[in-house]
């Protein structure tokens, strides 16, 4: 096993936007400047609908209604994105991503207009044919897989067992089609981390290395949803299961990585944000819903305060720069509690890394 996260999983990436991250410390509270701060990453749901029913699915209280992107209207989207600065989009969402019939288009329009993509899924249909034409625009794709045994998968995914066998084949063969084709594409696999799969993180490991030979797996904490219907795991301790996932890593060797997100895993131990307010929200990220609808942050999707548009009914622009943006970036200016946030949501770090910067040490310059 190797504990070298050279993707930076449990890290954040703001580090490499220097441009972007000195525009938003001179913006300060000055809104004609902090308007133009675009967000570098975007979370795209191309649809609502999803073929699973996970135990753990933070976006439950979406519904899982069947809407989805219109294709036409992302094709004029996706470029005015690029050129105001958006430079990646994940397509993961409230449903399952490649339940969008038109993904295909989708991901090429995304391409064509000079942004990175990327891909979370439950892999199920993650066929020879769909990966054949996905790994070439993909910078990654990252299948949630969740345990070792179909019997385990098919409980905490709400599926039955076999799609357990099929994920599997699915990732081996897209795995062959990549070696064949020399691409580039980066090909892994997460575990949420729960009492009923945290014994089955060796087996995990061993088919994600041995049988696919996949790039990494991920072991990665829950992290409860405040609107979730699913209330089961709300006061998980990861105290106890902390030196089974450490038990479970000893013997792992060699070039396939395990990436065990150790500080994400200890924030939720210690239960308390490092920073007193969220500096990423209205600025480096975005969620767009599969109504159309962009939210400035995914743990409030539903909540007024944080909408910010339609695409059916505004462009990127007016909506990016528009008052209801305005009235968030003065609301979080102002004292927004975020006792009241996801713990260990996307952007934890990205706002440990912020307030440090707003907060300096008093040693600071000894560099």
């Amino acid at each position: 096993m190797t504990e070298n996260d050279e993707y930076r999983i449990d890290g954040h990436k703001l580090i490499y936007h220097p441009e972007r991250v000195t525009h938003w410390l001179k913006a300060r509270g000055d809104w004609e400047k902090a308007k133009t701060i675009y967000p570098i990453y975007l979370e795209i749901s191309p649809t609502g609908a999803c073929n699973h029913r996970c135990a753990f699915c933070a976006l439950d209280y979406m519904e899982y209604r069947p809407r989805r992107l219109d294709l036409a209207v992302m094709k004029n989207a996706l470029p005015e994105m690029a050129l105001r600065g958006v430079r990646s989009i994940m397509f993961a969402g409230e449903g399952e991503p490649l339940l969008y019939h038109e993904i295909i288009p989708l991901a090429e329009a995304a391409r064509d207009a000079g942004l990175d993509i990327a891909f979370t899924t439950n892999g199920v249909l993650l066929k020879k044919d769909i990966a054949e034409q996905l790994l070439p625009l993909a910078s990654w794709i990252k299948v949630s897989i969740d345990a070792g045994t179909a019997e385990t998968y098919a409980k905490l995914h709400g599926t039955a067992k076999g799609d357990f066998d099929l994920v599997i084949d699915n990732l081996r063969s897209a795995v062959r089609c990549r070696e064949k084709n020399a691409i580039s594409c980066t090909l892994g696999a997460q575990m949420l981390v729960l009492p009923e799969n945290v014994d089955e993180i060796g087996r995990l490991i061993g088919l994600c290395r041995d049988m696919i030979g996949l790039d990494y797996l991920v072991l990665k904490p829950y992290s409860h949803h405040h609107l979730s219907r699913i209330r089961r795991y709300k006061d998980l301790d990861y105290t106890p299961l902390t030196q089974k996932i450490t038990s479970s890593l000893r013997g792992f060797d060699g070039s396939f990585k395990v990436i065990y997100r150790k500080n994400t895993f200890q924030s939720h131990i210690r239960g308390v944000q490092r920073y007193r307010s969220c500096g990423s929200v209205p600025f480096f990220w975005a969620y767009l819903t599969a109504g159309h609808d962009l939210y400035a942050c995914s743990a409030f999707l539903g909540d007024q305060r944080f909408f910010l548009g339609n695409l059916l009914e505004q462009d990127f622009r007016e909506i990016w720069e528009g008052k209801r943006r305005e009235a968030l970036f003065r609301m979080m200016r102002e004292g927004f509690d975020i006792s009241h946030c996801r713990l260990n949501c996307r952007m934890n770090l990205v706002n440990e890394y912020l307030w440090e910067l707003e907060n300096p040490h008093p040693h600071a310059n000894f560099i």
